[in-house]
């Protein structure tokens, strides 16, 4: 079995995202981003709060942590596009616009 490209796990991931959206399942630590009571400060505040914990990470040189610290924000990044209504397409066209 062959490892899933970047592309596919960013897009798997998303779609979970969006799903959580909609369903809003009340055991989802996603969906409770979507319908927490400071809105969209709660995943504003997650982002804020794991940046942080990636400057440690990388200023310890802990490679693990900082992959996970990485994850993480990439993961709320997700939520918050999904929260204002965009997706990976417009971060894909982006990136690329910086090449």
């Amino acid at each position: 079995m062959s490892e899933a490209s970047t592309d596919e796990i960013l897009d798997e991931l998303f779609a979970v995202i969006e799903s959580r959206k909609e369903e809003l399942p009340e055991d989802s630590y996603t969906a409770s981003l979507f319908t927490h009571e400071k809105g969209e400060n709660a995943v504003l505040e997650k982002l804020g709060e794991e940046s942080t914990e990636l400057i440690l990470a990388a200023k310890d040189d802990d490679h693990k942590e900082l992959a996970h610290e990485a994850a993480d924000i990439v993961y709320h990044m997700l939520v918050l596009l999904s929260m204002k209504d965009m997706d990976v397409a417009d971060l894909r066209a982006e990136l690329r616009e910086r090449r």
